[in-house]
Formats: C-alpha cells, sequence, structure tokens
C-alpha cells in the first residue's frame, strides 16, 4: 500500500511516521510518501493537483494543519481559517480527482461548543457557539468533516475523520510563551528545579480539569480507524456523524498534573496557585465510547508518557538551548 503521510514533520504526524516505519520494518508491504512544505504547498490547488496525479497513493493521512495557541489563533484567525480550509479542499479533492481508496482526516477536540456536556460526545458537534479564542480554526477543522462526509455520500468514497484530544509527547511545542498546558509546565519545572527556586506558580485556582493523551497512543488510535474494515467503520458511525474522539477518557485537575510534572522534573519547592488568574473552561473530557467499542484503548498511562516527554525535552529543547 502507498501511503502519503501529510505534514509528517509535525508532533502527529510524525507519530504516525514512527509507527508506519515499524510496521515497514517488520516485513509489511509499506511505500510511505512525504513531502515538506517547500516541496509540495498544500494550500495551492495546482500544487496539489500536479503532486498527487502523480503519486496515485492508495491512502493519504491528513495531518498538515496550521496550528498554534490562543495568543496566536487571536492574532491571526483569518490566516488560521484560510490556510486549514485551502489545505483541506486541496488535499481532499485531489484524493478523489486521483482516485485515493482512503483518506483520514485529523481534527480537534476544539470543534465542540464551549458549553458541550461532558465528556463531549459526537453527537454535541454543532449543537452550540464554539469558543471565540479558537472558532476560524474549529470552523476549518468541522469543514473537514463534512468534507469527508460530502465525499462519500456523493462519490462513495471512504474517507474518515478522527477527533484528538489534547495531545502531548515528543516533537511538542515548548516555548515560553505560546505552548500549550503540558509542555509549558515541564519547562516552567524545569527551569525551577535548575534554578533552584522556592516556588512556582501557576495560573488560576487549579482545579479546571483537562484531558492529556500521548501522540503515540493518538498514531497508534490513527492507524486502528485507518486499518478498519468499511462494514465495521460504517456499523459504529453514522453517514453524517463520522468522525470518531480519541482520547483516553480521564481527566486530571491542573493541579494533580503540576504535581506530576514536578515529580518528574524533581521540583521540590512548593506549588502555589494564583486565583487571580483566569481558570478558563472548568472540565474538557472526551467521551471515547464509539472508539472503545470498536476495539481501541490507549497504552501510555499519563506519568510514563509525561517522563518520556521529559526525556525529549532534555535531549532535544534544552540541549540545543546549551
Amino acid at each position: 500500500m502507498k501511503i502519503y503521510v501529510a505534514g509528517h514533520r509535525g508532533m502527529v504526524g510524525s507519530a504516525i511516521l514512527r509507527h508506519l516505519e515499524v510496521r515497514q520494518a517488520a516485513g509489511e508491504q509499506i511505500d510511505l510518501v512525504t513531502r515538506t512544505h517547500a516541496d509540495v504547498d498544500l494550500t495551492n490547488q495546482a500544487v496539489v493537483c500536479d503532486f498527487l496525479q502523480a503519486e496515485r497513493p492508495d491512502a493519504v493521512i491528513l495531518a498538515a494543519a496550521k496550528v498554534g495557541g490562543i495568543h496566536a489563533n487571536n492574532t491571526y484567525p483569518a490566516d488560521f481559517i484560510y490556510e486549514n480550509l485551502m489545505m483541506e479542499a486541496n488535499v481532499i479533492h485531489q484524493s478523489f480527482k486521483a482516485g485515493v481508496d482512503k483518506l483520514l482526516f485529523l481534527g480537534s477536540s476544539c470543534i465542540y461548543p464551549k458549553e458541550a456536556p461532558q465528556p463531549m460526545a459526537e453527537e454535541a458537534l454543532l449543537t452550540g457557539l464554539l469558543e471565540s479564542t479558537n472558532e476560524p480554526y474549529a470552523i476549518a477543522k468541522i469543514a473537514g468533516i463534512k468534507l469527508c462526509e460530502s465525499y462519500n455520500r456523493q462519490h462513495g468514497t471512504d474517507y474518515r475523520s478522527v477527533m484528538p484530544t489534547n495531545l502531548y509527547g515528543p516533537g511538542d511545542n515548548f516555548h515560553p510563551e505560546n505552548s500549550h498546558v503540558l509542555p509549558a509546565l515541564i519547562r516552567r519545572f524545569h527551569e525551577a528545579t535548575q534554578e533552584e527556586c522556592g516556588e512556582v506558580i501557576i495560573w488560576g485556582t487549579g482545579a479546571p480539569r483537562r484531558e492529556f493523551l500521548h501522540v503515540d497512543d493518538m498514531a497508534a488510535a490513527s492507524l486502528f480507524v485507518l486499518d478498519l474494515p468499511r462494514h465495521q467503520y460504517e456499523a459504529n458511525t453514522q453517514p453524517m456523524l463520522s468522525h470518531i474522539n480519541v482520547g483516553c477518557g480521564e481527566d486530571i485537575s491542573i493541579l494533580e498534573l503540576a504535581q506530576l510534572v514536578a515529580r518528574v522534573t524533581g521540583f521540590e519547592g512548593e506549588i502555589v496557585t494564583d486565583s487571580s488568574k483566569p481558570d478558563g473552561t472548568k472540565r474538557k473530557l472526551m467521551d471515547v465510547s464509539r472508539l472503545k467499542n470498536m476495539g481501541w484503548a490507549p497504552t501510555i498511562a499519563l506519568e510514563h508518557g509525561i517522563e518520556e516527554t521529559y526525556r525529549w525535552f532534555l535531549e532535544n529543547v534544552e540541549k540545543a538551548r546549551l
């Protein structure tokens, strides 16, 4: 099988590529196709058309996206909605034109309304207002789901969608200003340990709860869904509600998460909460019963995953700064 992995240098795409390379090394007949942004600009329709017509892959994994934190989403909303819409539309349409049999689109948990009941089930899609800070990005991801469903309904394609919860792991963004909560905590507690600080202050009360999934579990789940026989996938989904949540089904408070990161990084000082700062949404947890019923479950425990991620941080990010 010839598989094109779009976005193979991102955190999720690189994890999927690693898993496929392991299968390839084990003897599976897999021909992997990758291209950098410099090679193939996915926002350019003509370029994508020429590339897919030339390669003619059997399957496409669409992990490419323009991503960023709250600040980036607020500052560049037009870039986020335009670039993600263009990538999705070009790759999905040109995959159909090139006769691609199977496609997997990777979305985000931000597709759900900000007031969605917890845990968030697939049925919550389009039932309420989105979180305003990342609405343009979320709209683009919802459009990706609907593109897949529309091509399936009109053209009989087998294009599927998976929606991950908060991901972390090797290849994460540890930037001090625009990283997500878990990599931000890893960096902050590491630096506090190195500088022998007596305390680390975390925003808010520490009470909000979040769910975290290791990126290698996400890669495994993505390939599990891609590999499912069509009849099994369709038996567990609906034509116009076909996306699948991917998570661990468990959450943890931000304070508990900070305590866990402190233990992993060796921080022995005090963790102080700053209740003058906003907490954000009280809880964000995915309902993963659909995927569980299909036969998949994560295998990487949170503490073990954080330990592995911290080692990667030390070997790649911290080493590069020294």
